[in-house]
């Protein structure tokens, strides 16, 4: 059967769908268990929970389900701010404050390890089956730790040299993660601008020069985007854009309605909300800070300085200053169960299989 090979079998699962571990609270753990429960792969995307919310939430999933599921990993980044760079941000984002009622100040701390570390304890403890990473290869050691505890290793990468290094520092599988996809880029080798390569180039790319198995991420929302990842030479898929607007996922109703009413050219790659570039829906949050995003401080402290803009903005129904991520493929959005879009999928590729068996 086209969805019997070795990631399949690795991971335990039917089918060789994952969803994305998308942080942010899109990924309830009842998300993650009606993925794993429909035989694909679930993601709880812990980057931003506290140790304690991450323990919960696995608990939480372990209940929903027994079948095998991942958790995702930020790899921490600790850039140092300047009080200067800080001061300035401040000032840009001070006019959104003011419309939202927004007073306090957000305090920055320095980023630190410790949270990653903590969370590392806790997957290791908690027996989780699948740990994934993203923004940066996992170290030897903490593969080796991993591996230990006999919990699969995936690790993400936008260029085939991103993927040689996951594969040289022992991780089990790869996501490559095409220019269409929606989020947070995970280029950690050289500039983002050089690693914007779509799915189906860097695709059999990857595939002939590693020997792990290859997951493909972007732009894939149905059963054709599947199956032309598999005849690529991916074993697997990670869709992200087309869990969001699903039932059970957690993203706020303003972001689900921007999705499935956005087209192909809406998306856009922008560092204004979290000083990391990532692929959301335009709206004027990002066009006013266009200008000042190559003076933003970087990534996690943007992030920080935004936060109470974005939530408050959800609270308040602006969608306009919210981080809206979104693929490039937003038209082939729908607004059903996890399930039902998984046996969509299944459907849709059993047919073309047949229908290209039939004419052949």
């Amino acid at each position: 059967m086209w969805y019997e090979n070795k990631v399949t079998q690795d991971l335990n699962i039917k089918y060789p769908i994952v969803q994305a571990g998308m942080a942010g609270g899109i990924t309830t753990p009842e998300l993650v268990a009606a993925v794993s429960n429909s035989g694909g792969l679930g993601s709880l995307g812990a980057g931003y929970m506290s140790s304690e919310q991450t323990r919960e939430s696995i608990r939480k999933v372990k209940q929903l389900t027994d079948k095998p599921f991942g958790v995702n990993l930020f790899i921490p980044e600790t850039p140092d701010v300047s009080e200067d760079e800080l001061k300035k941000a401040n000032e840009w984002l001070q006019p959104f404050r003011e419309k939202l009622g927004i007073s306090e100040k957000t305090e920055v701390k320095k980023p630190t390890a410790t949270l990653f570390e903590q969370q590392m304890e806790i997957i290791m403890e908690e027996r989780v089956p699948v740990c994934s990473f993203t923004f940066d290869v996992p170290s030897k050691e903490t593969v080796q730790q991993l591996k230990t505890g006999n919990i699969m290793v995936i690790g993400t990468a936008t260029t085939v040299k991103e993927a040689i290094a996951n594969e040289e520092n022992g991780v089990d599988m790869v996501v490559v993660q095409g220019s269409e996809a929606g989020g947070h880029r995970g280029t950690f080798m050289g500039s983002f601008e050089e690693a914007m390569i779509g799915t189906m180039a860097l695709v059999p790319q990857t595939v002939d020069q590693v020997n792990i198995p290859v997951i493909a991420a972007g732009g894939i929302m149905d059963g054709r985007g599947v199956l032309a990842a598999l005849i690529l030479g991916a074993q697997a898929v990670q869709m992200g854009t087309a869990f969001v607007t699903s039932i059970e996922s957690g993203a706020k109703e303003q972001h689900k309605e921007a999705i499935l009413n956005s087209t192909e050219e809406q998306p856009v790659i922008t560092s204004a909300f979290s000083g990391k570039p990532a692929r959301g829906i335009q709206n004027d949050f990002i066009t006013k800070m266009a200008k000042h995003e190559t003076e933003l401080p970087k990534y996690p402290i943007q992030n920080t300085l935004t936060k109470t803009i974005r939530s408050e903005a959800a609270k308040q129904n602006r969608p306009e200053w919210m981080s809206l991520w979104c693929g490039q493929n937003p038209r082939s959005s729908k607004h059903l169960s996890a399930s039902k879009v998984i046996s969509d999928i299944v459907s849709q590729v059993d047919d073309i299989v047949k229908h290209i068996e039939t004419r052949g």
